[in-house]
């Protein structure tokens, strides 16, 4: 099976030397050999684990509660405008 790892990079974003691509190549054909292997082994009789500590869920249930009034939360800002917190921008468009 032949793996295309220019590829891969280019979804990834990642510029690659000709050596690494080398490297990635033999390293990602050993991996996926492994996993075929795994592919042998026979499961028939393994129960499925989703997790093997046995913890369960130890969470609250969510309930609303009194909070602050809108003049409360408002009361130790500097800067706000019709009734809301004013912030610098966020969202710019340059990325």
């Amino acid at each position: 099976m032949k793996i295309n790892i220019k590829h891969i990079a280019k979804l990834a974003n990642l510029s690659i030397s000709e050596d690494e691509e080398k490297k990635f190549d033999s390293q990602l054909a050993e991996t996926l050999k492994y996993i075929e292997g795994l592919n042998e082994i026979n499961t028939d009789d393994v129960k499925p684990t989703d997790h093997v500590t046995g913890q369960e869920n130890v969470l609250r249930e969510d309930t609303t509660a009194p909070s602050l009034s809108q003049e409360e939360a408002l009361s130790n800002t500097k800067t706000k405008h019709k009734g809301m917190f004013r912030v610098k921008g966020v969202l710019t468009s340059e990325q």
